[in-house]
């Protein structure tokens, strides 16, 4: 796989959020309705997958079952659930519910 290749699955790869922190809590989450999104639309925040996680059957025992992503600047970036949003991939699947909180609507 070229440099490129995670395209193939995601809009994009980076290290770190490039919004300002929200300061939700998994509480603040889980009033978030989940909706779908493409994964070719998703940019995640982390370059780092722990196979564990992703192996993982339990993986959603403790925690929210749906993956965090946050709307900034008209991008979707996947915070929380990076695993999830592979293992989607990996059935062929190409696309993930996800709670979304839209800081673009806050004029952020």
């Amino acid at each position: 796989m070229d440099d490129d290749g995670y395209r193939m699955i995601f809009k994009g790869v980076r290290d770190g959020k490039p919004y300002p922190e929200h300061g939700l809590s998994l509480r603040d989450w889980s009033k978030i309705p989940p909706r779908q999104l493409r994964l070719d639309e998703i940019v995640t925040t982390t370059k780092v997958l722990e196979l564990d996680r992703l192996l993982s059957e339990d993986s959603t025992f403790y925690g929210d079952l749906f993956p965090h992503a946050v709307h900034y600047r008209g991008v979707v970036y996947l915070e929380d659930g990076l695993h999830r949003a592979v293992r989607a991939a990996l059935r062929n699947r190409t696309v993930l519910h996800a709670r979304v909180f839209d800081y673009d609507l806050l004029g952020a």
